[in-house]
């Protein structure tokens, strides 16, 4: 070959790998999952795969360039874009094309890629960011999105995710309710058009429903069989999930902030930044889906997550509003004479000009009434140290009743449209948090009681109301940003307390679980499901939220909701969470008193299994009278098996259940524990050794015809 055709055939091959280079294959991998993305002839970007790891490179060059990775307005607007812009010029159009991506380690071992588009008319750039879990099989997505234009661009969707599948089938199972009766789950088959779950509420923002989905492919979603999608927000307000299949039986999955009522003008220079979107592609149903959520969260996000949890005692039902100083001295000896590690002291102490003696009033006034508390909280502190508890105190601090002094001196701080009537939701209102002098606020009602009383151990902080008489009178001209900047004011307050109060537990409280999200958790090591404590029905709501949340971020308190439940049954459902009790231990028996006493102890012991361990919902509450859970440690020697009767039929065949998690080659010993005194174990087969794989294979007899009955079952191995 002469040298003309070397030079020529080298060009060839030269000009052959600068066209690869322009059209790169992007992988974002955990263990388990691939999610890929190509870029076509045209430069723009599609996402070619998600499922299964695909482990060999030869296999990517066959699959399909597939759908375009995040769809923008105005140009082939077949379905809903992720990304809605309007230009200084009034064109509404954007085109992204592929600019380049990196991908880099990160300290904590996940890896992101960076995808970074951009569009040839006008100065934009849309970053798209992955990072990835390996072991925990848990993608994390957003988006950050910027221009160089002369005025500010109005955004008018911004999704953090686009996801795309192309299967036979898909079955959306969405967690929606009301106050006492939150995450119920329904599943339904998805058809052409589009499907949306979203809320309008602004604080309160998950009042109806869940910021988390199942979707599951080909089939309906089973518990341990299956391909199956779990995804969450983190963002602590409105949220909005579409689910459209289109004509071609594709499906996308478009998640993020709720656009409604939220155009956003973003300036030069500036990035929006979208909240982050966790979702995790299961092989193995949902209880896979269930444990990758769960390790991850205590790893990576929620606050504390590798700690334990503390027990505690809570005043609200034994008092509600009606208490004095001795009477809640009394009770934190109550607290000590129970065995739990804190006394909290909920709603009702504060206020003096319109003392909180009901929830019309008081609100926003955070001194301690001085006909109740003449000595401060100083003197319940001191009373807990000296028994030897913690003591931990309730606040609300981003709400205001109209009957307060900081609603007479700041009204304008309130949340309120000037020209029409307020309307009240649990006669209170909220405060606008995108104002900094209402953040300074906020932040100064956790920073003044910790100042004037260190010894404060913990925080339960509650948000009873939606945002309602949407009107800001900081941002002026710029009302549609009032629901994002509102939680980004709400961010800047807890980052402030997190900086100066690192190591301060608090529990994440919204009217039950009106706040339930994964970056509010950044700062709560835990949140209340629920304010509906009859043991019946927080069976299914602790199923519910045990689908994406760990057990010790669920509060759970033994309450008197439902006396047809002996206090046995009562504690045992609390103990799948993080225990605590709201009761008058005078309503007790001495029996029941022990008993109590007793099952912290336990609960003491097990917590490491309990908060710790691997989740397997064994049997659900939804398929009949009777439910199972367990958990089993990373080391699978030792597990904790909850069973519950709930209304067992007459003359039920009741089946053996068969156990999970466990090693097939152990040996275990199987043991019925937190009896009531006197009482004898009620399981078949009690106290005896037999396999991990007879225990999962054959399973123990757990269930009984008995109402309202349950039973702990510890399981060890030799």
């Amino acid at each position: 070959m002469n040298v003309k055709a070397i030079l020529l055939a080298g060009l060839f091959c030269l000009s052959g790998i600068v066209h690869a280079a322009d059209k790169p294959v992007i992988r974002i991998e955990t263990g388990n999952t691939s999610l890929i993305y190509r870029v076509g002839d045209n430069g723009r970007l599609y996402q070619s795969y998600l499922g299964k790891r695909l482990n060999y490179e030869a296999d990517i060059d066959h699959l399909p360039l597939g759908t375009e990775a995040y769809l923008t307005h105005g140009m082939e607007d077949y379905f809903e874009p992720a990304l809605h812009m309007v230009h200084n010029d009034g064109n509404p159009s954007t085109l992204l094309k592929y600019d380049t991506h990196t991908s880099q380690k990160l300290s904590d071992g996940s890896n992101e890629t960076v995808i970074t588009l951009s569009d040839a008319q006008y100065p934009v750039t849309v970053k798209l960011h992955y990072i990835a879990f390996p072991e925990e099989n848990i993608i994390k997505t957003f988006t950050e999105i910027s221009h160089r234009e002369k005025k500010p661009v109005t955004l008018q969707k911004y999704a953090s995710s686009l996801l795309h599948l192309n299967r036979g089938k898909y079955f959306l199972t969405e967690f929606a309710g009301d106050w006492a009766h939150e995450a119920n789950i329904t599943e339904r088959e998805l058809a052409f058009g589009k499907k949306v779950i979203d809320t309008k509420l602004g604080a309160r923002a998950n009042m109806f429903v869940s910021p988390f989905f199942q979707l599951s492919v080909d089939n309906p979603s089973e518990e341990n069989t299956g391909e199956v999608i779990v995804g969450t927000l983190g963002w602590t307000g409105n949220f909005r999930f579409t689910f459209e299949v289109d004509n071609l039986n594709h499906l996308r999955i478009l998640s993020g902030i709720n656009p409604y009522a939220s155009e956003y003008n973003l300036p030069a220079g500036e990035v929006f930044r979208t909240p982050d979107f966790y979702f995790t592609y299961s092989l193995n149903g949902k209880g896979q889906a269930s444990r990758n959520f769960h390790d991850w969260a205590r790893r990576y996000q929620v606050k504390d997550g590798n700690e334990t949890r503390m027990t505690l005692l809570n005043n609200w039902e034994a008092t509600y509003f009606d208490f004095n100083e001795d009477k809640l001295i009394g009770l934190i000896g109550e607290a000590k004479h129970l065995g739990v590690d804190m006394f909290l002291l909920d709603d009702g102490w504060f206020a003096n000009k319109y003392p909180r003696s009901s929830d019309h009033q008081g609100l926003g006034d955070w001194t301690e009434t001085a006909d109740k508390l003449p000595n401060g909280i100083g003197r319940l502190t001191a009373e807990a140290q000296k028994q030897g508890v913690k003591f931990g105190i309730w606040i609300e601090p981003e709400m205001v009743n109209p009957k307060s002094e900081l609603y007479e001196k700041h009204k304008d701080w309130v949340i309120h449209l000037p020209n029409r009537d307020e309307y009240y939701f649990r006669n209170q209102m909220v405060l606008d948090l995108s104002n900094p002098a209402v953040q300074d606020h906020v932040f100064g009602v956790v920073d003044q009681l910790m100042t004037k009383y260190p010894d404060i151990a913990f925080f339960k902080w509650d948000c009873n109301s939606p945002i309602t008489n949407i009107y800001s009178s900081y941002l002026k001209g710029k009302q549609t940003h009032l629901y994002i900047d509102y939680v980004k004011g709400l961010y800047k307050v807890l980052d402030r307390v997190k900086a100066k109060y690192p190591n301060l537990p608090m529990m994440l409280c919204a009217g039950g679980s009106g706040r339930s999200d994964y970056e509010a958790l950044k700062y709560f090591t835990e949140f209340w499901p629920s304010d509906n404590t009859d043991p019946i029905e927080r069976l299914f709501i602790q199923w519910g939220f045990s689908q994406v949340f760990p057990s010790k971020t669920l509060c759970a308190h033994v309450t008197t909701w439902n006396k047809k439940a002996n206090v046995k049954f009562r504690t045992e459902v609390a103990m799948m969470g993080k225990l605590g009790f709201d009761i008058k231990l005078d309503d007790l028996t001495d029996d029941e008193q022990a008993y109590c006493r007793q099952a912290i102890q336990e609960y003491n012991r097990l917590k490491p299994v309990v908060l710790e361990g691997d989740l397997f919902r064994l049997v659900s509450p939804y398929e009949g009278n009777h439910t199972s859970s367990m958990y089993v440690d990373k080391a699978k020697n030792k597990a904790v098996v909850f069973a519950f009767d709930i209304h067992p039929r007459y003359g039920e065949h009741i089946l053996p259940v068969r156990l999970q998690g466990l090693d097939a080659n152990k040996m275990y010993h199987v043991k019925e524990i937190n009896l009531m005194p006197g009482a004898g174990a009620s399981m078949g087969g009690n106290d005896q050794n037999y396999s991990g794989e007879y225990l999962m294979t054959v399973g123990l007899g757990l269930f009984t015809g008995q109402d309202l009955s349950s039973r702990v079952i510890e399981v060890t191995a030799l």
